[in-house]
């Protein structure tokens, strides 16, 4: 039988995770040239997505008797930084936007995917993380596929 313990600390990674891509999201929307609107709403959708996930994420530690994670991942941190320095050299904002987007999608996807390896998973909160990771998904397909367009263009 799984230890709570065990089950609410690869919970709270995940709420780690969500809370990186919402700030994340929330600086590349900050950054993003106001002509790009459609890329402002996605972002906006994309951190609300995590915003969702992180709720129910916390209930499910809540319900364990843990603590919810609050903060980022010092490698969330680190992540929005090398953006800052990386966009400062950019010519093209909205490529560049989308290549870091990207990155911080594939990095949510590889977390859900180790989250899933666990065997301290009951199989609700298994099939729970499995829907997550789908919604994730389909943002990150979405990024790929703006980002694919925006390098096809130059």
């Amino acid at each position: 039988m799984a230890s709570n313990s065990a089950v609410v600390d690869i919970l709270n990674d995940l709420i780690l995770i969500n809370n990186d891509r919402i700030e994340g999201y929330k600086k590349a929307s900050d950054e993003t040239d106001g002509s790009d609107t459609d890329l402002r709403s996605l972002y906006s959708n994309l951190a609300d997505h995590s915003r969702n996930i992180n709720s129910e994420l916390t209930s499910e530690v809540t319900a364990l008797g843990g603590e919810p994670a609050t903060g980022t991942m010092v490698s969330g941190k680190l992540y929005r930084t090398w953006m800052d320095v990386k966009s400062a050299f950019s010519n093209d904002g909205r490529k560049t936007s989308l290549d870091n987007s990207e990155f911080g999608e594939d990095a949510a996807q590889k977390a859900y995917e180790t989250a899933l390896q666990s065997d301290e998973l009951t199989a609700d909160l298994r099939i729970l993380i499995t829907r997550q990771k789908a919604i994730l998904k389909d943002g990150h397909d979405t990024i790929k596929r703006l980002r694919d367009s925006a390098q096809a263009a130059h």
